[in-house]
């Protein structure tokens, strides 16, 4: 409630008589009366929703640490939006595997079908998402593209938030070319062991990799492998490797399931330290596999930070709020040297 003060002024005159009959010279005398009066003012409007209102997080697949760590923070968000918007839920649902595309389509569909106010998606296809992306946007229904980007306009979507997979993939090659170097080599077979071919990320951090290693050194690549994001089918696969290639000097684990996989093989060959391994992600395996020298180096992203901001972003984009149009959400190349530091604790999980 505010005061409002009003000040009246009230002039006096008094006509003074003094003694003959003379008339006196008028004497003036001014008073100053405050009057002060409460007027209700309204207070300011908050935006309210009314009905439910559900962000729908779909990824890639809900079958790995790192997409479980994105639904971490898609989840701490929606608990502190919740004070604003009580009726606010989050859902978060991925395919069965990464390579399961239409799995994916299908559950975008879904979201649309039920009236989502707002889409956080991690496609699992640069192309074959772009109809369901599509299809949202003619709903009037915001979507927040995380981790791998999409292919043709960019318009269909409101926002993208992600690692910056070309210079992850550069700073891995970096890395791997330093410690090869440092030991000696200069030349040698290097293998990439990748995971969803064609997937956007894939393309940004497994091309940045090899980009670098052959504007860069004289090393050569060997044929990528492809596990499609399967743990077993990468160890399978980076056995055969390792037993094919004994001159073997270095290998890159381009996601969480293949470097996992990739470690294990390294392991069980007892060729940790003897060839420089570089993974990418950071869970307990791999956080363990740096500790023990397997894999000299994991680059590691923020995934906490792309649920958590995403729904964050997801959210303010459904209120009509405008959002920046990319987030870079970073990544730490984590190595025996910094693995206990804090910053390596808030990315690794």
């Amino acid at each position: 409630m505010r005061k409002l003060q009003f000040i009246a002024v009230m002039l006096v005159c008094v006509a003074m008589l003094v003694a003959c009959g003379a008339p006196a010279t008028p004497q003036v005398i001014t008073k100053e009366v405050v009057v002060t009066k409460e007027v209700q003012v309204p207070a300011p409007a908050v935006p309210t929703v009314e009905g439910p209102f559900e962000i729908a997080v779909i990824v890639k697949t809900g079958n790995s640490s790192f997409w479980q760590n994105v639904q971490t923070g898609s989840f701490d968000a929606a608990k502190e939006l919740k004070a604003q918007t009580p009726k606010l839920s989050v859902t978060f649902l991925g395919a069965q595997s990464e390579s399961n595309v239409n799995e994916e389509i299908n559950i975008v569909e879904s979201a649309i079908d039920r009236g989502v106010k707002a889409i956080v998606l991690a496609p699992s296809d640069v192309k074959a998402l772009q109809p369901a992306v599509k299809k949202a946007k003619d709903a009037n229904i915001p979507v927040i593209i995380i981790d791998s980007k999409l292919d043709g306009d960019p318009s269909q979507y409101t926002a993208f938030l992600a690692t910056d997979n070309k210079a992850a993939g550069e700073a891995c090659a970096k890395t791997m070319i330093d410690l090869l170097t440092k030991a000696g080599k200069t030349e040698g077979k290097i293998q990439v062991m990748s995971y969803v071919k064609g997937v956007g990320s894939e393309i940004g951090r497994v091309g940045g990799f090899t980009d670098y290693i052959k504007a860069n050194s004289k090393f050569t690549l060997l044929e990528t492998q492809y596990s499609n994001a399967d743990m077993p089918t990468a160890l399978n696969q980076t056995t055969n490797v390792l037993s094919a290639n004994p001159d073997l000097v270095g290998i890159f684990g381009a996601n969480e399931p293949t470097a996992v996989g990739m470690g294990r093989a390294i392991a069980q060959a007892k060729l940790g330290g003897k060839i420089v391994a570089i993974g990418f992600d950071g869970n307990s395996a791999l956080a363990g596999f740096v500790k023990d020298g397997t894999l000299q180096a994991i680059a590691v992203q923020s995934s906490y930070g792309m649920g958590y901001k995403g729904v964050k972003t997801a959210y303010d984009a459904a209120m009509g709020k405008k959002v920046e149009a990319y987030v870079d959400t970073g990544f730490l190349m984590v190595t025996k040297d910094n693995i206990d530091s804090q910053d390596a604790k808030n990315v690794l999980y």
